[in-house]
């Protein structure tokens, strides 16, 4: 289904961003390995954590549902059953390779499918640290989905990430609470830290000395209460609409800033963004705050190094800010973009060019020089959540209408994205 964004002057208004994807998926998944209930308020219910809600209960996991909000029923770390049918993985990344981490060390048979896109994902990249672990997985030829999966008794290993990689260092965690002695894992740079955070809440002790963690199997958790704070990656498309917007307010209620997420107010911060802190608490161990953003002149910047992991998928709206910005923006080190959901770099590029912006693509980025006029245009998402949801907020930008192409894949993230953006509008 296409949908029609047409040019916005203002956007004010109060909204509460929905469940942090990232935090939702692994209060499920370690709600599952968990003895006793695991309640978990304000989780993200979109099409991502369906899959691996699917893929649970498949695994003999009993969720249920009440108000919005999940009791995972936890059979404890050895009460998984062995799946009837193939694991549906959907588009999400996550799911596949969390799950596997656990899977390999189950006492089953299993396999992990996805959909086209996430079938030429890269799965090499925890296969390897699994199969030094002893892990038996087959994959296709070049890597990728299905992986079929023998699950066996696993052992410790001591990991070095070749890229920071939240998904590949919480799937050898994950694995290593089933290990019988210490897992580590070290990164060139510190990625989302929630799994860490989490496992705390759960009752496992997680030691970290610099950029290496730790976890000491095998490992007993405890099903706890779980409060999921707002997306920041879901917040970062209104906290840049409206800075782009003349005379905007949005006040954005209960966002989680995780530090090893906040990279997109940083960066925001240094292209003279106006957004205040209120509010501010920590609950299991995930600060959060109201966000308060109004419209402001933005100007150019550098995003390189180990800034790119804090918001990595914040950089297709990151894009748009830079085509309104004044002066040169440079996206370096992001080599990461071209394996997600699609190649994002090659994405952003053609829709922003289809809207008569110029870009000077690279290897692991792009430049773009500012500011230029947003034209209306056909915007194809490539079933990206983040792309369509990007390309939306440059529709409000823009002069003219634009088309957003199969934009029900902003589902995957963020369910009524467009009807919330709309209810912004004034004007």
């Amino acid at each position: 289904m296409d949908r029609i964004i047409t040019p916005a002057r203002i956007l004010r208004g109060r909204i509460r961003i929905p469940g942090d994807k990232s935090i939702s998926h692994r209060a499920l998944i370690l709600g599952a390995l968990a003895r006793g209930d695991t309640r978990i308020s304000h989780p993200l219910l979109g099409e991502d954590v369906r899959s691996t809600r699917r893929c649970l209960e498949q695994a003999g996991i009993r969720i249920s549902e009440k108000s919005g909000n999940l009791i995972v029923h936890g059979r404890g770390m050895g009460g998984w059953r062995a799946p009837a049918s193939p694991l549906d993985c959907g588009n999400s990344g996550t799911t596949m390779r969390l799950l596997s981490g656990i899977l390999a060390a189950m006492p089953f048979r299993s396999t992990l499918v996805g959909d086209a896109s996430l079938s030429r994902r890269p799965m090499k990249r925890i296969i390897d640290p699994l199969g030094r672990m002893g892990a038996k997985i087959t994959a296709a030829a070049e890597g990728t989905a299905p992986l079929e999966i023998d699950g066996t008794r696993l052992s410790p290993i001591d990991y070095i990430t070749p890229v920071a990689s939240a998904q590949i260092k919480s799937c050898v965690l994950l694995a290593g609470l089933f290990a019988d002695g210490t897992t580590s894992v070290t990164e060139p740079s510190l990625s989302r830290d929630h799994t860490e955070r989490m496992l705390r809440g759960f009752g496992v002790d997680v030691s970290r000395e610099g950029l290496r963690v730790s976890v000491t199997g095998p490992a007993v958790l405890q099903g706890c209460e779980v409060d999921v704070p707002g997306d920041i990656s879901s917040a970062a498309f209104f906290l840049i609409a409206a800075s782009l917007l003349p005379d905007s307010e949005i006040r954005l209620e209960n966002v989680g800033l995780n530090p090893s997420r906040t990279g997109i107010l940083e960066v925001l911060d240094e292209m003279g963004a106006d957004i205040e802190r209120t509010s501010e608490r920590e609950i299991n161990g995930e600060p959060r705050a109201d966000l308060i953003v109004r419209s402001a002149r933005l100007k150019g910047t550098v995003i390189e190094g180990p800034m790119i992991p804090t918001l990595i998928d914040e950089i297709p709206i990151l894009a748009v800010a830079a085509a309104r910005a004044e002066g040169r923006t440079e996206f370096r080190n992001a080599g990461e973009l071209r394996v997600k959901e699609t190649d994002r770099i090659a994405a952003i590029a053609s829709n922003l060019e289809s809207m008569g912006v110029r870009v000077d693509i690279q290897e692991d980025g792009f430049v773009i020089e500012g500011p230029q006029t947003l034209h209306g245009a056909d915007i194809e998402t490539f079933q990206d959540h983040r792309i369509a949801m990007s390309f939306a907020v440059a529709g409000l930008a823009a002069q003219g209408g634009t088309r957003i192409r199969n934009a029900e894949c902003a589902e995957i993230s963020y369910r009524g994205f467009y009807e919330t953006l709309g209810g912004l509008i004034h004007g």
